[in-house]
């Protein structure tokens, strides 16, 4: 299978990959897109024409609320939507947290937020995105895929000691996942499903990484001021994956991959020292179904 390339680069905008691009019409919604990538997502589709629903834990005006931590209100999320949905932006997320905290439901709360909450919003609005005809679901996921499987023996932590960074990386494979399993079920339906890591950005979510953590990659200072190596993306560069995956017709038709930098990556061995592409177990088929079936028996309590 070819990888898929495209003429952009890690340093192209998002506004950038979808200039002349028309998705007048196209209606979006963008989870976490009031700060950070997901608002340089949202302007880049916006600026292309698209109607982008901003859906949000804390909303402002215009936006609608949506807690991923809460199957409540995911559910009341979905029933509210009506008509197609051209495209689902799977982005918010929560990183790193410090202490093992676990939802109503029992679930890791990294694990709830970054996966299962998109799950949820995924599979209940099947309907909406099959009514479109040509729809994508975008999961941005992250490089942290490439340190952790998906434990399916301990997924919350319930026996092994909690590693902020082990939980971390398990949801962002759930996350690729979940691409390879809708992308392994809906392609009748003309939905596409894609996963991304849009690369290192300041935003909030190093809210709850510690400064020694910052500091060994080189992020900050010992002063505590926040310092931008040069592998740093700006959240406009760091959105343009996104935009490509959820606007492009470079991509139409393209499903259950892996993106970085606007390029497929390629699929290696995950572990320890590994830096770049996509994990085998991120992109394992059986694995993505195993998945499937444990976050919809999750989602029907």
């Amino acid at each position: 299978m070819t990888r898929i390339s495209t003429p952009f680069t890690a340093n192209t905008t998002a506004a950038e990959v979808l200039a002349g691009v028309d998705l007048t019409g196209r209606r979006i919604i963008v989870t976490g897109g009031a700060s950070g990538i997901g608002l340089e997502t949202v302007r880049a589709l916006r600026g292309a024409g698209a109607d982008v629903t901003v859906a949000t834990r804390n909303p402002a005006a215009g936006e609608r609320r949506l807690d991923l931590s809460d199957l409540g209100s995911v559910r009341a999320f979905a029933a509210s939507w009506t008509g197609p949905l051209h495209a689902i932006v799977a982005n918010a997320g929560i990183m790193a947290l410090p202490t093992r905290q676990v939802t109503a439901g029992g679930w890791e709360l990294q694990l709830a937020t970054n996966f299962l909450g998109h799950f949820a919003l995924v599979t209940a609005l099947h309907t909406n995105l099959r009514q479109a005809g040509d729809a994508r679901v975008v999961m941005v996921s992250s490089g942290a895929q490439l340190g952790a499987p998906f434990d399916f023996d301990d997924p919350h932590f319930e026996k092994r000691p909690y590693d902020p960074w082990t939980a971390y990386s398990q949801s962002k494979t759930a996350d690729v996942l979940l691409a390879v399993g809708a992308a392994r079920r809906w392609a009748d339906d003309g939905i596409i499903a894609n996963a991304l890591e849009p690369g290192y950005i300041h935003t909030n979510l190093q809210r709850h990484v510690d400064a020694a953590t910052m500091r060994a990659m080189g992020a900050m200072d010992e002063a505590g001021r926040l310092l931008t190596p040069d592998y740093f993306k700006t959240p406009e560069q760091g959105a343009a994956t996104s935009a490509l995956l959820a606007g492009s017709p470079l991509v139409a038709g393209v499903t259950g991959r892996f993106f970085s930098d606007n390029q497929e990556a390629e699929v290696v061995q995950g572990g320890p020292g590994v830096t770049s592409g996509v994990a085998s177990w991120a992109v394992d088929p059986e694995a993505a179904d195993r998945l499937w079936a444990y976050a919809l028996d999750a989602i029907s309590v």
